[in-house]
């Protein structure tokens, strides 16, 4: 199942060619030239990030001894704290191949898509949001990747344990080899990117968007996380991590900044004239 199209290097000159581009495009004496260049200085940057997590993926992988030896570590201790055991989670919906395999898909999938839409709608219809936006994805995917140097190996490595490798199963894998050019990390599960984006998702049309329908995108980082264990692809303590490097992000961006987006649209709007009442 292919959702990642291109290797470090390639994501990484693309995002050199759209940096060039959007300065010969600011350069450029035109009505639109600005508005080109930071469509496609933004571009560069999500490549720029892309391939970044793409190097890392590849630099991070040391040890499979290790790594699995570390899951197995983060499933003891959760079992020792409480938590569900994830891999009775995955053994209830087996029996629905159904369910399963639009798990697969949806992991594959809906990840990279829902933040390319996100961030496409937020730079289309409410731009003063997003340099917010933008900087809460590249500081949380940033900590993420940092940890993500400390190879620990998915729940689905942990056959002995119960799980199962559901999307090798059922054909559904982007892992065990190239896709697109791409040998993704196996060995980069905690934390989980997957629920610190669609939290990002979640928190950002909530903020931003009007009216009660925008509750639904609830929904979303609620099926990520169900998905991400009943495939067996992290553990809670994955998308508790992510979630507690999410908050951090905020928090750094507040403490720099506060809620800026706020902050300018009040400082945009102009104050109504005052009118003297002549005699």
């Amino acid at each position: 199942m292919q959702n990642l199209t291109l290797d470090w290097q390639s994501a990484g000159g693309a995002a050199v060619a759209l940096f060039g581009a959007a300065y010969a495009a600011k350069r450029a004496h035109r009505p639109s030239a600005a508005s080109t260049a930071a469509v496609l200085r933004e571009a560069g940057t999500l490549l720029a990030l892309f391939a970044l997590w793409q190097l890392v993926g590849h630099l991070s992988v040391m040890s499979a001894d290790h790594a699995l030896d570390r899951a197995a570590w983060i499933h003891r201790t959760e079992l020792t704290l409480g938590f569900p055991d994830e891999a009775a989670w995955q053994q209830a919906v087996l029996p629905y191949p159904w369910v399963v395999a639009a798990s697969n898909y949806y992991y594959a999938t809906v990840h990279f898509a829902a933040m390319i839409a996100l961030l496409a709608w937020v730079f289309l219809r409410h731009r003063e949001w997003y340099g917010w936006v933008r900087n809460t994805v590249v500081l949380t995917t940033a900590a993420c990747l940092v940890i993500q140097f400390i190879p620990i190996a998915p729940p689905r490595m942990l056959a002995g344990s119960g799980f199962v490798d559901v999307a090798a199963q059922y054909g559904q894998s982007v892992y065990g080899g190239a896709v697109g050019g791409v040998v993704p990390d196996q060995l980069s599960a905690m934390p989980s990117v997957h629920v610190a984006w669609c939290s990002i998702v979640a928190v950002t049309v909530v903020k931003v968007a009007r009216g009660p329908w925008r509750w639904l995108v609830v929904l979303h980082p609620l099926i990520t996380v169900f998905v991400v264990v009943v495939t067996a692809n992290h553990f809670w303590a994955d998308g508790l991590v992510a979630v507690a490097l999410l908050l951090v992000a905020y928090l750094v961006q507040y403490a720099f900044s506060g809620w800026r987006p706020e902050q300018q649209q009040s400082a945009e709007t102009p104050e109504p004239e005052r009118t003297s009442v002549g005699s």
